[in-house]
Protein backbone atom coordinates (compact mmCIF):
# COMPACT_ATOMS: atom_id res chain seq x y z
CA UNK A 1 0.00 0.00 0.00
CA UNK A 2 1.75 3.76 -0.79
CA UNK A 3 1.24 6.30 1.72
CA UNK A 4 -1.26 8.60 -0.73
CA UNK A 5 -3.73 5.55 0.17
CA UNK A 6 -3.99 5.97 3.79
CA UNK A 7 -7.01 7.86 5.30
CA UNK A 8 -5.91 10.59 7.14
CA UNK A 9 -5.22 12.22 9.93
CA UNK A 10 -2.95 9.23 10.20
CA UNK A 11 0.43 8.60 12.60
CA UNK A 12 3.04 8.14 10.03
CA UNK A 13 6.65 6.35 11.30
CA UNK A 14 9.52 6.44 8.72
CA UNK A 15 11.62 2.98 9.32
CA UNK A 16 14.50 4.04 7.79
CA UNK A 17 15.09 7.04 10.33
CA UNK A 18 13.94 5.46 13.11
CA UNK A 19 16.62 2.68 12.55
CA UNK A 20 19.47 5.89 12.18
CA UNK A 21 18.56 7.17 15.10
CA UNK A 22 18.68 3.89 17.52
CA UNK A 23 21.72 3.94 15.77
CA UNK A 24 23.39 7.24 17.12
CA UNK A 25 22.12 6.99 20.62
CA UNK A 26 23.88 3.71 20.44
CA UNK A 27 27.44 5.50 18.71
CA UNK A 28 26.65 8.44 21.39
CA UNK A 29 26.77 5.46 24.43
CA UNK A 30 29.11 3.22 22.99
CA UNK A 31 32.00 2.85 25.20
CA UNK A 32 31.10 4.89 27.97
CA UNK A 33 29.96 3.87 31.10
CA UNK A 34 26.05 5.11 30.43
CA UNK A 35 23.37 2.46 29.71
CA UNK A 36 20.17 3.49 27.75
CA UNK A 37 17.25 3.05 30.04
CA UNK A 38 14.65 4.53 27.38
CA UNK A 39 11.72 6.07 28.21
CA UNK A 40 7.97 4.16 26.97
CA UNK A 41 6.24 7.11 27.33
CA UNK A 42 7.65 8.83 23.88
CA UNK A 43 5.81 5.80 21.83
CA UNK A 44 3.88 3.47 24.43
CA UNK A 45 4.21 1.04 21.83
CA UNK A 46 4.52 -2.57 22.99
CA UNK A 47 6.84 -4.21 19.77
CA UNK A 48 9.19 -0.79 19.89
CA UNK A 49 9.84 -1.42 23.46
CA UNK A 50 10.74 -5.55 23.00
CA UNK A 51 12.96 -4.12 19.82
CA UNK A 52 14.74 -1.06 21.94
CA UNK A 53 15.87 -4.17 24.69
CA UNK A 54 16.53 -6.70 21.67
CA UNK A 55 18.75 -4.05 20.39
CA UNK A 56 20.85 -3.13 23.44
CA UNK A 57 18.44 -1.30 26.28
CA UNK A 58 19.06 -2.61 29.76
CA UNK A 59 15.16 -1.96 30.66
CA UNK A 60 12.20 0.23 30.17
CA UNK A 61 11.68 3.78 32.00
CA UNK A 62 7.85 4.54 32.44
CA UNK A 63 5.60 7.52 33.65
CA UNK A 64 2.67 5.42 35.36
CA UNK A 65 2.00 2.02 36.84
CA UNK A 66 -0.35 1.03 34.52
CA UNK A 67 2.39 1.58 31.46
CA UNK A 68 4.57 -0.74 34.09
CA UNK A 69 2.00 -3.61 34.00
CA UNK A 70 1.60 -2.91 29.95
CA UNK A 71 5.74 -3.50 29.57
CA UNK A 72 5.42 -6.59 31.99
CA UNK A 73 2.43 -8.36 29.64
CA UNK A 74 4.67 -8.64 26.81
CA UNK A 75 7.73 -9.78 28.88
CA UNK A 76 10.11 -6.95 29.51
CA UNK A 77 12.06 -7.81 32.80
CA UNK A 78 13.27 -4.76 34.33
CA UNK A 79 11.43 -1.88 34.49
CA UNK A 80 11.74 1.48 36.04
CA UNK A 81 8.47 3.75 37.10
CA UNK A 82 10.36 7.08 37.28
CA UNK A 83 7.62 8.47 39.38
CA UNK A 84 5.88 8.22 42.99
CA UNK A 85 2.99 5.54 43.50
CA UNK A 86 1.50 6.46 46.69
CA UNK A 87 -2.47 5.78 46.18
CA UNK A 88 -3.24 2.45 48.54
CA UNK A 89 -4.72 0.04 45.15
CA UNK A 90 -1.85 1.34 43.37
CA UNK A 91 0.60 0.64 45.68
CA UNK A 92 -1.03 -3.57 45.83
CA UNK A 93 -0.52 -3.46 42.07
CA UNK A 94 2.58 -2.24 42.06
CA UNK A 95 3.79 -4.89 45.05
CA UNK A 96 1.90 -8.09 43.12
CA UNK A 97 3.87 -6.59 40.02
CA UNK A 98 7.18 -7.07 41.41
CA UNK A 99 6.42 -10.81 41.79
CA UNK A 100 6.63 -10.55 37.82
CA UNK A 101 9.27 -8.38 37.10
CA UNK A 102 12.34 -6.55 38.43
CA UNK A 103 10.56 -3.38 39.57
CA UNK A 104 11.75 -0.38 40.32
CA UNK A 105 9.71 3.03 41.76
CA UNK A 106 10.77 6.49 43.04
CA UNK A 107 10.12 7.60 46.21
CA UNK A 108 10.45 10.94 48.30
CA UNK A 109 8.82 10.50 52.03
CA UNK A 110 9.54 8.21 54.45
CA UNK A 111 5.11 7.10 54.60
CA UNK A 112 5.58 6.25 51.12
CA UNK A 113 8.21 3.84 52.09
CA UNK A 114 6.70 2.58 54.53
CA UNK A 115 3.80 2.08 52.37
CA UNK A 116 5.29 0.24 49.78
CA UNK A 117 7.41 -2.34 52.22
CA UNK A 118 4.10 -3.32 53.70
CA UNK A 119 2.97 -4.36 50.22
CA UNK A 120 5.76 -5.81 49.29
CA UNK A 121 5.70 -8.09 52.49
CA UNK A 122 2.34 -8.60 52.45
CA UNK A 123 2.62 -9.74 48.48
CA UNK A 124 5.99 -11.65 49.05
CA UNK A 125 7.44 -9.73 46.48
CA UNK A 126 10.73 -7.28 46.62
CA UNK A 127 10.54 -3.51 45.19
CA UNK A 128 13.16 -1.88 44.19
CA UNK A 129 13.75 2.04 45.21
CA UNK A 130 15.33 5.11 43.56
CA UNK A 131 15.68 7.86 45.96
CA UNK A 132 14.42 11.08 43.83
CA UNK A 133 16.65 14.22 43.93
CA UNK A 134 15.27 17.27 42.98
CA UNK A 135 18.42 19.12 40.42
CA UNK A 136 16.02 21.40 39.38
CA UNK A 137 13.18 20.98 37.43
CA UNK A 138 10.80 21.52 40.65
CA UNK A 139 9.02 18.54 40.82
CA UNK A 140 9.04 15.54 42.82
CA UNK A 141 11.65 14.51 44.85
CA UNK A 142 14.23 15.96 48.24
CA UNK A 143 16.20 18.91 47.56
CA UNK A 144 18.35 18.46 51.00
CA UNK A 145 21.12 15.80 50.94
CA UNK A 146 20.23 14.92 54.32
CA UNK A 147 16.90 14.13 53.07
CA UNK A 148 18.65 11.52 50.87
CA UNK A 149 20.59 10.01 53.64
CA UNK A 150 17.33 9.76 55.81
CA UNK A 151 15.33 7.89 52.96
CA UNK A 152 18.34 5.83 51.85
CA UNK A 153 18.90 4.56 55.23
CA UNK A 154 15.08 3.93 55.77
CA UNK A 155 14.50 2.09 52.56
CA UNK A 156 17.80 -0.38 53.54
CA UNK A 157 16.20 -0.92 56.94
CA UNK A 158 12.67 -1.41 55.57
CA UNK A 159 11.59 -5.71 54.90
CA UNK A 160 11.16 -6.54 50.89
CA UNK A 161 12.85 -3.32 49.34
CA UNK A 162 16.07 -2.76 47.81
CA UNK A 163 17.77 0.56 47.75
CA UNK A 164 19.24 0.33 44.27
CA UNK A 165 20.26 5.06 44.05
CA UNK A 166 19.58 7.60 42.88
CA UNK A 167 17.45 9.17 40.06
CA UNK A 168 17.99 12.91 39.09
CA UNK A 169 16.19 13.99 36.47
CA UNK A 170 16.46 17.67 34.76
CA UNK A 171 13.78 17.73 32.38
CA UNK A 172 13.98 21.62 32.41
CA UNK A 173 17.31 20.90 30.66
CA UNK A 174 16.12 19.04 28.29
CA UNK A 175 15.11 21.61 25.48
CA UNK A 176 17.51 24.58 26.07
CA UNK A 177 18.26 25.40 22.26
CA UNK A 178 22.03 27.18 22.94
CA UNK A 179 24.19 24.48 23.39
CA UNK A 180 26.76 26.45 25.47
CA UNK A 181 23.74 27.13 28.61
CA UNK A 182 22.82 23.75 28.23
CA UNK A 183 26.51 22.39 29.01
CA UNK A 184 26.54 25.22 31.61
CA UNK A 185 23.20 24.24 33.18
CA UNK A 186 24.36 20.74 33.20
CA UNK A 187 27.93 21.05 34.73
CA UNK A 188 26.35 23.23 37.48
CA UNK A 189 24.20 20.24 37.86
CA UNK A 190 27.12 17.46 37.69
CA UNK A 191 28.59 19.62 41.00
CA UNK A 192 25.40 19.37 43.27
CA UNK A 193 25.14 15.29 42.69
CA UNK A 194 28.77 14.95 42.57
CA UNK A 195 28.61 16.44 46.29
CA UNK A 196 25.57 14.32 47.07
CA UNK A 197 27.08 11.05 45.69
CA UNK A 198 30.77 12.05 47.76
CA UNK A 199 27.91 12.78 50.92
CA UNK A 200 26.29 9.33 50.80
CA UNK A 201 29.26 7.36 50.47
CA UNK A 202 30.70 9.07 53.28
CA UNK A 203 27.68 8.12 54.85
CA UNK A 204 28.32 4.70 54.55
CA UNK A 205 25.58 4.23 51.43
CA UNK A 206 26.54 2.79 48.46
CA UNK A 207 24.79 3.92 45.47
CA UNK A 208 24.77 1.28 42.60
CA UNK A 209 23.05 3.80 39.99
CA UNK A 210 22.14 7.61 38.73
CA UNK A 211 19.69 7.70 36.28
CA UNK A 212 18.22 10.44 34.50
CA UNK A 213 18.66 12.52 31.38
CA UNK A 214 17.03 12.73 28.40
CA UNK A 215 17.32 13.12 24.41
CA UNK A 216 19.05 16.77 24.98
CA UNK A 217 21.33 16.00 27.40
CA UNK A 218 22.92 12.38 25.95
CA UNK A 219 25.78 13.95 24.54
CA UNK A 220 26.32 15.62 27.28
CA UNK A 221 25.30 13.11 29.98
CA UNK A 222 28.06 10.47 27.82
CA UNK A 223 31.15 12.38 28.29
CA UNK A 224 30.96 13.60 31.80
CA UNK A 225 30.29 10.10 33.30
CA UNK A 226 28.59 10.97 36.03
CA UNK A 227 25.13 9.22 35.51
CA UNK A 228 24.40 5.17 35.12
CA UNK A 229 21.22 5.10 32.98
CA UNK A 230 20.25 7.32 30.31
CA UNK A 231 16.29 7.76 30.42
CA UNK A 232 15.84 9.48 26.68
CA UNK A 233 12.69 8.56 24.86
CA UNK A 234 12.29 10.99 21.83
CA UNK A 235 15.27 10.20 20.25
CA UNK A 236 13.73 7.85 18.07
CA UNK A 237 10.87 9.97 16.75
CA UNK A 238 12.02 13.26 17.68
CA UNK A 239 9.41 16.61 17.07
CA UNK A 240 9.43 20.22 16.46
CA UNK A 241 10.86 21.16 19.48
CA UNK A 242 13.91 19.59 19.40
CA UNK A 243 14.48 20.34 15.75
CA UNK A 244 16.59 23.29 16.83
CA UNK A 245 18.49 21.67 19.47
CA UNK A 246 21.45 20.34 16.62
CA UNK A 247 21.24 17.03 17.39
CA UNK A 248 22.37 13.29 15.83
CA UNK A 249 18.61 12.91 15.45
CA UNK A 250 16.21 13.23 12.80
CA UNK A 251 12.38 13.66 12.62
CA UNK A 252 10.92 9.81 12.09
CA UNK A 253 7.41 11.03 13.27
CA UNK A 254 4.61 12.69 11.41
CA UNK A 255 1.14 12.94 10.98
CA UNK A 256 -0.15 12.73 7.63
CA UNK A 257 -2.79 15.45 6.41
CA UNK A 258 -4.85 16.03 3.40
CA UNK A 259 -5.46 19.83 2.25
CA UNK A 260 -9.09 20.54 2.53
CA UNK A 261 -9.31 24.46 1.91
CA UNK A 262 -6.60 26.53 0.47
CA UNK A 263 -7.38 30.68 -0.48
CA UNK A 264 -4.86 33.68 -0.89
CA UNK A 265 -2.29 32.92 2.25
CA UNK A 266 -4.24 30.10 3.95
CA UNK A 267 -3.87 26.18 3.72
CA UNK A 268 -6.15 24.03 5.79
CA UNK A 269 -5.40 20.71 6.32
CA UNK A 270 -7.44 17.84 8.55
CA UNK A 271 -6.02 17.36 11.60
CA UNK A 272 -5.91 19.73 14.39
CA UNK A 273 -5.54 19.07 18.72
CA UNK A 274 -7.65 16.18 18.81
CA UNK A 275 -4.91 14.43 16.79
CA UNK A 276 -1.79 15.98 17.55
CA UNK A 277 -0.40 17.23 20.74
CA UNK A 278 -0.04 20.70 21.16
CA UNK A 279 1.02 20.98 24.20
CA UNK A 280 5.02 22.20 23.45
CA UNK A 281 3.52 24.40 20.65
CA UNK A 282 2.41 24.50 17.30
CA UNK A 283 3.32 21.25 14.61
CA UNK A 284 5.47 22.16 12.09
CA UNK A 285 5.36 21.36 8.38
CA UNK A 286 8.00 18.91 7.53
CA UNK A 287 8.76 20.50 4.30
CA UNK A 288 9.01 24.73 4.14
CA UNK A 289 7.45 27.15 6.22
CA UNK A 290 4.49 29.06 7.43
CA UNK A 291 4.28 32.71 9.16
CA UNK A 292 1.26 31.48 11.89
CA UNK A 293 0.05 28.25 12.43
CA UNK A 294 -3.59 27.87 14.03
CA UNK A 295 -5.43 25.08 15.89
CA UNK A 296 -9.05 24.15 16.39
CA UNK A 297 -10.27 20.46 17.54
CA UNK A 298 -10.40 19.25 13.48
CA UNK A 299 -7.95 21.60 11.79
CA UNK A 300 -4.70 23.48 11.64
CA UNK A 301 -4.84 26.76 9.67
CA UNK A 302 -0.91 27.31 8.08
CA UNK A 303 -0.81 31.15 7.40
CA UNK A 304 1.47 32.00 5.33
CA UNK A 305 2.74 28.40 4.48
CA UNK A 306 5.56 28.34 1.55
CA UNK A 307 5.30 25.43 -0.05
CA UNK A 308 2.66 25.55 -3.25
CA UNK A 309 -0.37 23.00 -2.44
CA UNK A 310 -3.85 22.14 -3.73
CA UNK A 311 -6.50 20.80 -2.10
CA UNK A 312 -6.42 17.14 -1.56
CA UNK A 313 -2.64 16.68 -1.75
CA UNK A 314 -0.97 15.03 0.95
CA UNK A 315 1.32 16.64 3.50
CA UNK A 316 3.62 15.99 6.62
CA UNK A 317 3.65 17.82 10.02
CA UNK A 318 5.84 17.15 12.35
CA UNK A 319 4.38 17.11 15.96
CA UNK A 320 5.72 19.69 18.62
CA UNK A 321 5.78 17.02 20.79
CA UNK A 322 6.37 13.03 19.97
CA UNK A 323 4.73 12.00 23.67
CA UNK A 324 1.39 13.74 23.64
CA UNK A 325 0.68 12.88 19.93
CA UNK A 326 1.66 9.33 20.27
CA UNK A 327 -1.25 9.04 23.30
CA UNK A 328 -3.60 10.39 21.20
CA UNK A 329 -3.99 7.65 18.16
CA UNK A 330 -4.34 4.10 18.61
CA UNK A 331 -2.09 2.85 16.08
CA UNK A 332 1.30 3.57 13.97
CA UNK A 333 1.81 3.27 10.36
CA UNK A 334 5.81 2.26 9.51
CA UNK A 335 6.80 3.29 5.94
CA UNK A 336 9.58 2.58 4.03
CA UNK A 337 10.01 5.62 0.89
CA UNK A 338 6.47 5.94 -0.27
CA UNK A 339 5.22 2.27 0.52
CA UNK A 340 3.51 1.15 4.25
CA UNK A 341 5.06 -2.10 5.10
CA UNK A 342 3.50 -2.34 8.44
CA UNK A 343 0.88 -1.23 11.53
CA UNK A 344 1.59 -1.25 15.18
CA UNK A 345 -0.90 -0.86 17.65
CA UNK A 346 -0.24 1.77 20.74
CA UNK A 347 -0.49 -0.66 23.44
CA UNK A 348 -0.45 1.88 26.17
CA UNK A 349 -2.53 4.54 24.39
CA UNK A 350 -4.55 6.67 26.90
CA UNK A 351 -3.26 5.05 29.86
CA UNK A 352 -2.76 7.64 32.27
CA UNK A 353 -3.17 5.49 35.74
Amino acid sequence: MKISGLNTPALVLDINILKANAEAMKSILENTSLKLRPHYKSHKCASIAKWQIKNGAIGMTCAKLSEAEDLCDVGIEDILIANQIVEPAKIRRLADLANNCRLTVCVDSIENVNALSAAAKNCGSTIHCFVEYDIGMQRCGVVENEEVLALAKHILSSDNLEFDGIQAYAGHISHVEDIADRKKMTVENYDKLKKLLSYLEENGIDVKTVSGGSTGTAEIKALEGLYTELQAGSYLFMDATYRNLSLPFKNSLFILTTVVSQRDGLTVVDAGVKTCGVDQGMPAPYVGSTDEIVASEEHFQLHGYTEKTSVGEKMYLVPAHCCSTVNLHDKIYLVDGDTVVDRIPITAKGIGR
